[in-house]
């Protein structure tokens, strides 16, 4: 089994651009063998950014997308409290890779480049991704 985090750039990318990252996403769903996994910190960051207002997406969408997560998105909790200096409220998923063993962080944020050597999960963009798994 196959343990994914999803960075929230990556969700909000498939809202806004779809192709590949909506693709990525709704792969890993519907692939057995890989699990997205999340945080409840995650989870609320997930709902909270993808009602921004000015990404201006309808209730309509965000409650499709929301729904997705709560029937797909596996949560975990994390025991564990890192120290990333580079953007403390991303540490979160670092923290919910570190506790789950997970096997791959997919995002877009180049701030995560150097918390590779902090874990054992694959931090990967997702045209990397993309060209590995799909």
């Amino acid at each position: 089994m196959m343990k994914v985090i999803i960075d929230t750039n990556i969700l909000i990318s498939a809202l806004l651009r779809d192709r590949m990252p909506e693709t990525v996403i709704l792969w890993i769903i519907t692939q057995p063998e890989w699990i997205w996994i999340a945080s409840p910190a995650i989870i609320q960051e997930y709902q909270e950014v993808l009602r921004r207002k000015k990404f201006n997406f309808s209730s309509t969408l965000i409650q499709q997308w929301i729904d997705l997560i709560y029937e797909t998105v596996v949560i975990t909790e994390s025991s564990l409290t890192l120290d990333f200096q580079r953007d403390r409220k991303d540490a979160k998923f670092l923290e919910c890779a570190q506790s789950s063993g997970a096997d791959v962080f997919i995002t877009g944020d180049q701030d995560f480049s150097e918390a590779q050597q902090l874990l054992e999960t694959r931090i990967l963009n997702l045209t990397d991704f993309a060209r590995l798994f799909l």
